[in-house]
């Protein structure tokens, strides 16, 4: 089976699924939020205890294909390596030794990483010639866990580093989105609650894309 590895995360919004969730009640937001043109999805690594991680990706995996979305995993890179319906993985911090990831894995796929503020972890990104860079956390969120928050200005000089897509997340809403714009370039949002505890997860997906546009 054919991975979406040819496509190009630009920005936009950018979905993080936890598998945790009641999964029909997961499927069928995730269902509504892909109507909407999502950049990517990502399995967040937040698995209930005996999940069957394989099935749970491939269902996911089935549903993001419909809707030409690439589908990530949270760390978990090995995974790549037994299901066809995952098209990149993204990581929370730099791994060991990613060229060996590289190799084992045998196929071209989506990467992207964490940033917390530490802009070595940019410059790492670049060099490697990662797909995107996501700062967590933008504002205080449940989902951003022990993230620290990183300021504005981080992200305003990560920007005059690279040209890799940066997405902002933790605590990212429609308002703050158009907010935080005025004190710095991104280019995209990577959301969870704010799109998947709606019960109106399309409406919602709309509202970040024109929180992205919005001229101010």
């Amino acid at each position: 089976m054919e991975v979406i590895n040819h496509k190009k995360i630009t920005g936009g919004v950018y979905l993080v699924i936890d598998p945790a969730m009641d999964r029909p009640l997961l499927l069928s937001r995730l269902a509504f939020a892909l109507e909407g043109k999502l950049e990517a999805v990502q399995l967040w690594n937040h698995w209930s205890s005996g999940d069957d991680k394989l099935e749970c990706i491939n269902t996911v995996g089935k549903l993001c294909r419909k809707h030409n979305v690439p589908l990530l995993i949270d760390n978990d890179w090995q995974m790549l390596l037994q299901s066809p319906y995952l098209d990149g993985v993204h990581f929370d911090t730099i791994p060991a030794d990613y060229t060996s990831i590289k190799e084992t894995v045998g196929r071209p796929f989506i990467a992207g990483i964490t940033c917390s503020g530490n802009l070595d972890v940019v410059r790492w990104a670049d060099a490697q010639q990662l797909d995107y860079v996501s700062f967590c956390a933008m504002f205080p969120s449940p989902s951003a866990g022990s993230c620290d928050i990183v300021m504005p200005a981080t992200v305003r000089q990560a920007k005059s580093m690279t040209k890799l897509p940066l997405f902002v997340s933790g605590g990212i809403t429609p308002v703050n989105v158009v907010m935080l714009r005025k004190q710095t370039p991104f280019d995209g949002v990577a959301v969870i609650s704010g799109i998947m505890s709606a019960e109106d997860p399309l409406s919602k997906v709309k509202l970040y894309q024109n929180a992205l546009t919005e001229k101010y």
